[in-house]
């Protein structure tokens, strides 16, 4: 039960993260208080990672019996609803792409399709398959334009509902594309084949993200400092910056090693706490705001940034305006999960989703 906890509570702060950062984009936040110009920073790429991780373990968590069993017939039962799953995501993220261009649920979509044909391999393979995935990347780098499509300046995408700009940002230079984004996924159920409710596993666990965590953050940050304005290297300091950053966009294998291994570390985190902490108010009420996750998600779009829209607060705002904003609509979030998990079992969305599914 604890880990159940510790897994919807960590899903709960993802999506805090997700609004803060995506709050922050569609209010083109850029000036404010430094402190938090930097604090949303750190979560752009990261709480979406580690969203798109507990999302493999959920996978993992719902597939475990069949996997376990070995029966055929419960394994198509399971795969079946996974492609379900998918193309309803596929449908509600086309549509709300009109919407919210950085919408993640399109990608999901293939994820999920993905992880249809993937989640009876074996621990190995998972592992290997999540890093093939990481490395695919900056393969297709060397044959396609990465830039193609985008204005990096407004952060929009041009040609998108075009044959080839729909394959070429879903599969390569979306913001989340399935190269390699579905290793987050792949990595997920990894995870969640694991015993994290054994103290040994999650030390290892721990010391393995942290490790990684430091050596890229500090390797590539030090490759950096290396490679500076040095004329030789035939690159100015912005292409640079582009190829060594650990940030999200692109998302080449040090960005995916780093981002992977601070969820790890989140979550390890929200697992001790549920289980130090089993009764504690705050972390049950979180628990509860990460299971209606995907009500929430498309919520903070169609509600939150609606809201703001309708009241002129949408465009051009500071971070401090863009931070209170998410905080406001987060604290709503918790007391609605509560509520609303009072008299139903599942979210109006998750419930529309276990019915179709």
């Amino acid at each position: 039960m604890n880990r159940l906890i510790g897994i919807d509570f960590a899903r709960a702060l993802a999506l805090f993260g997700m609004v803060i950062v995506n709050f922050k984009l569609a209010m083109n936040a850029d000036i404010g208080t430094p402190q938090l110009i930097e604090f949303a920073a750190l979560l752009e790429g990261r709480a979406s990672a580690l969203f798109v991780i507990l999302a493999g373990i959920g996978i993992a968590l719902l597939t475990k019996k069949c996997v376990t069993s070995g029966s055929m017939e419960h394994i198509k039962q399971v795969r079946t609803s996974l492609i379900k799953r998918s193309v309803l995501l596929l449908l509600i993220g086309l549509a709300f792409t009109s919407i919210w261009e950085a919408d993640i649920l399109k990608f999901y979509a293939f994820y999920f399709l993905i992880a249809a044909f993937l989640f009876t391999l074996s621990s190995k393979k998972l592992l290997g398959a999540s890093i093939g995935f990481v490395f695919a990347f900056p393969l297709m780098w060397l044959f396609f334009d990465y830039e193609k499509g985008w204005d990096w300046l407004e952060l929009s995408y041009t040609g998108f509902w075009t044959t080839e700009g729909l394959i070429r940002h879903l599969f390569f230079n979306g913001y989340h594309p399935i190269l390699p984004w579905c290793g987050f996924l792949l990595f997920g159920i990894w995870l969640g084949k694991q015993d994290l409710s054994n103290t040994n596993v999650r030390k290892s666990l721990f010391t393995w993200s942290l490790s990684i965590l430091l050596i890229v953050e500090a390797s590539f940050y030090m490759l950096r400092l290396w490679a500076g304005d040095d004329p030789s290297i035939g690159m100015s300091k912005d292409e640079i910056e582009f190829l060594l950053t650990t940030s999200i966009i692109p998302p080449l294998p040090q960005y995916m090693f780093s981002a992977a291994s601070s969820a790890v570390l989140v979550l390890l985190v929200s697992l001790k706490l549920a289980s130090v902490f089993p009764t504690n108010q705050l972390i049950e009420w979180l628990s509860k705001t990460g299971q209606l996750t995907l009500t929430l998600y498309v919520a903070h779009v169609i509600v939150g940034m609606g809201i703001l829209e309708a009241t002129g607060l949408l465009v051009n705002k500071t971070i401090d305006v863009s931070v209170f904003a998410a905080l406001v609509f987060c604290i709503i979030s918790v007391i609605f999960s509560v509520f609303w998990l009072k008299y139903y079992k599942n979210g109006p969305l998750e419930w529309i989703f276990k019915k179709c599914t």
